[in-house]
């Protein structure tokens, strides 16, 4: 276990063992035994992972000792889904069993696994199969339900393992995917710092460095972790699980998520990408796009002078409640997004008056603001260069979206959470729709993208 793993442990509300290693399976039996004394376990996987881990785990376990049920493993294909018809056809084989669930697979897999034994009051073990995102050491679960993507809270893994040589070796697309998860921590701190500094949301600390200390090596070789290098994945790995134990720590993804993390929402919430064939788009991919897309914004927004900024303008153009429903509305048709837009963006409302002392401190706090968030962030382009090479996607034709659809994204998953971010800042400052436009300009930085 690294320093980094060990010293996040130490403020983890679930997770108690982190194993992240080369030949990290040949420990699964005394990692849950430590974990669970006594018990029996029963591992879940799909035929995919069972032939990547999860019949070694098996064999691991019985070797050990360990009391075991037989694996219940799902089809490989189509592709496992994290869809609510799962968790209860799993929770239907869990209930009568009196064992500890070791979920072995990658995201929707966990997710499964955290949900269902959460649901059933139960502790999980997970063994990953590719750095593909952060949520193996964190807790909700991601959760399509009623044709509604969401994150269901579930407690995290009590214990966690992650065999440096299993990840390196999973499809090149799945690391991909994680280096796209994590990338987004970047823009993710910026919109952190800018909550901080208005009084929105206090930056902690001690959860910020799990999540911004390992982050620029984790990100550093990308050309690496697309040729399966096994010390980048490793680095990529730690990554991934300290974002994980940052969310446990702080009881939030603030630490791991910000705008960025909203367009992927808006996207799998409204179930672009479910149908793209091989492989479903995963929602580290999103990310990646919406990484980029929010660092575009970002450098409008830090070469704008906001000392001079028209504090009267945006007060008189800021709505009212009434006007900002019907906005929503307007933008939103979704039967279970509309619900859930309306009362994210209305927790996140503030009256015209509080909206001019809010903007009155953006004028003050400007000249040292920008450049902590310049210090934070990465330029767009850079983004895109360090995304492809990872072979992540970096540009909305990479994930079949639509340039309208892309486009009004800026506005629209400004809506769909209440936590604060720099969509929220350019909001109130009466600029987003400007920026936009000057994104999509000919001359803009999606403009000159465009086919």
């Amino acid at each position: 276990m690294s320093e980094l793993i060990e010293r996040a442990l130490q403020s983890a509300h679930e997770t108690k063992q982190v194993i992240s290693a080369a030949g990290a399976l040949d420990e699964v039996a005394s990692v849950f035994s430590e974990a669970f004394p006594g018990a029996t376990a029963i591992v879940i996987g799909d035929e995919r992972t069972m032939a990547a881990a999860g019949d070694k785990v098996a064999a691991v376990l019985a070797a050990a000792g360990v009391s075991t049920l037989d694996p219940y493993v799902f089809p490989g294909e189509p592709e496992l889904y994290a869809k609510y018809e799962n968790v209860e056809l799993l929770r239907g084989v869990l209930e009568p069993l009196s064992a500890v669930a070791i979920a072995v697979g990658g995201g929707s897999l966990n997710d499964l696994v955290k949900r269902t034994s959460g649901e059933l009051g139960r502790p999980y073990m997970v063994v990953a199969t590719a750095a593909s995102m952060d949520g193996y050491t964190a807790f909700g679960a991601s959760i399509a339900k009623d044709g509604y993507k969401n994150t269901l809270n579930c407690p995290a893994p009590v214990a966690a393992v992650a065999d440096i040589d299993v990840l390196a070796a999973a499809p090149s697309v799945m690391t991909a995917s994680g280096y796209g998860d994590l990338i987004g921590k970047v823009p993710a701190g910026a919109d952190w710092l800018i909550a901080d500094a208005l009084g929105v949301e206090a930056v902690d600390k001690g959860v910020w460095d799990l999540v911004q200390g390992p982050l620029r090596t984790s990100l550093s070789r990308p050309d690496a972790l697309a040729a399966g290098d096994a010390d980048a994945v490793a680095g990529l790995a730690e990554g991934l699980l300290m974002s994980g134990l940052a969310m446990q720590a702080h009881q939030s993804s603030r630490p791991a998520s910000g705008a960025e993390h909203q367009f992927s929402h808006l996207w799998e919430m409204e179930g672009h990408g479910t149908d793209i064939k091989p492989r479903r788009l995963s929602h580290g991919f999103k990310v990646a796009l919406g990484t980029v897309s929010i660092a575009a914004l970002y450098e409008i927004l830090l070469a704008t002078d906001l000392t001079r900024l028209d504090i009267d303008a945006a007060v008189r153009a800021w709505p009212t409640r009434s006007r900002l429903e019907e906005k929503i509305r307007r933008y939103h048709s979704h039967p279970q997004v509309l619900p859930a837009a309306i009362e994210q963006t209305m927790a996140k409302y503030i009256e015209p008056a509080d909206l001019a002392v809010r903007l009155h401190q953006v004028v003050e706090l400007w000249p040292t603001l920008k450049v902590t968030l310049a210090d934070q962030l990465i330029g767009a382009a850079e983004l895109q260069k360090m995304l492809r090479a990872a072979g992540a996607p970096a540009h909305p034709d990479d994930i079949r979206l639509g340039w309208g659809a892309f486009k009004d994204t800026y506005v629209r998953s400004q809506m769909i959470r209440k936590r604060y971010t720099v969509l929220d800042l350019a909001l109130e400052a009466n600029l987003l729709d400007g920026i936009v436009e000057e994104l999509f300009a000919a001359d803009g930085f999606w403009g000159t993208q465009q086919p």
